[in-house]
């Protein structure tokens, strides 16, 4: 029969026993969240591109002096900001950004891209801040490239070709004030009665090497010149034209004159027909 000490001592050894397993499912449960955040962080890891670095806490994704001659794969959707720059990126598929609904800012200065495809940043979203595109090989752009962004916009130092459209473009974007006289015109459309017409058309044009923002400031219409230079071309087809249609029927008229005249001839040159007796001069014969 056990005593008091006896029941003591037996709860006593059974309290310990309860800490022990409690203490156990502690370290069960820690364990658990431990594994837990290994696989989180170990998926979010295979999600940065190749030849990137990812920095989680500011979801940025490092992709500079990559060597990438395009954009990467699996840049993750939860991105921010995203640096492309230093790489050897030629161009700019349309759906390349299409999944980055929270990019703010996109650096992609310093590559070799000389074409977007159209629509290639419409799908940027609003929360777009900075849209960095200088130090490359541009030459032409339009408003369907580039979408109805609002962020500001980089595009100095590419070869531009200045027209029209480039014209339209940069009255829509909104421009980095600090950089808008790098914006530069390595060519230009031409005017009228601006060179021959069997001048090399890539020839540069009167405006070639200045600013775009201070020839758009002094009054330059480059959307007037092409018109200007599309109805010349014009009258010069229809004058064009007009002069084939009247040497076609002068030479219609003379043809036809020629070939009366030969029909008339023919005519001439056939034979008399002989005239036959009649029946009075018959009797006139006979006396």
């Amino acid at each position: 029969m056990c005593t008091g000490w006896c029941q003591e001592k037996g709860s006593t050894v059974s309290g310990r026993r309860g800490r022990g397993r409690g203490k156990g499912q502690d370290l069960s449960s820690w364990l658990q969240v431990f594994y837990l955040f290994s696989a989180l962080w170990g998926q979010a890891t295979s999600q940065c591109p190749n030849g990137c670095h990812c920095a989680w806490d500011t979801a940025t994704v490092l992709c500079s002096d990559a060597g990438l001659r395009e954009i990467p794969d699996g840049i993750p959707p939860e991105t921010v900001i995203l640096h492309l720059e230093r790489n050897y990126i030629r161009n700019i598929p349309e759906s390349a950004f299409s999944h980055l609904v929270h990019l703010r800012d996109l650096y992609l200065s310093h590559n070799r891209i000389d074409s977007l495809a159209t629509g290639a940043l419409r799908h940027l979203g609003p929360d777009l801040r900075l849209l960095d595109l200088s130090h490359n090989q541009l030459r032409q752009a339009s408003r369907e490239e580039f979408g109805s962004t609002r962020a500001k916009t980089r595009v100095y130092h590419n070869p531009w070709h200045c027209d029209c459209a480039l014209q339209e473009l940069m009255e829509t974007l909104n421009l980095e004030p600090e950089t808008v006289n790098g914006i530069i015109c390595e060519s230009s459309v031409r005017g009228v009665g601006e060179g021959s017409r069997w001048d090399d058309p890539g020839s540069q044009g009167e405006h070639a090497g200045q600013p775009l923002v201070k020839l758009l400031h002094s009054g330059v219409n480059f959307c007037s010149l092409q018109r200007k230079t599309t109805d010349v071309a014009m009258l010069v087809t229809m004058f064009v034209w007009f002069f084939m249609v009247i040497v076609y029927v002068v030479y219609y008229v003379r043809q036809n004159q020629a070939e009366a005249r030969r029909h008339m001839e023919y005519l001439k040159s056939l034979p008399s027909p002989c005239k036959m007796p009649t029946e009075t001069d018959t009797l006139s014969t006979g006396f």
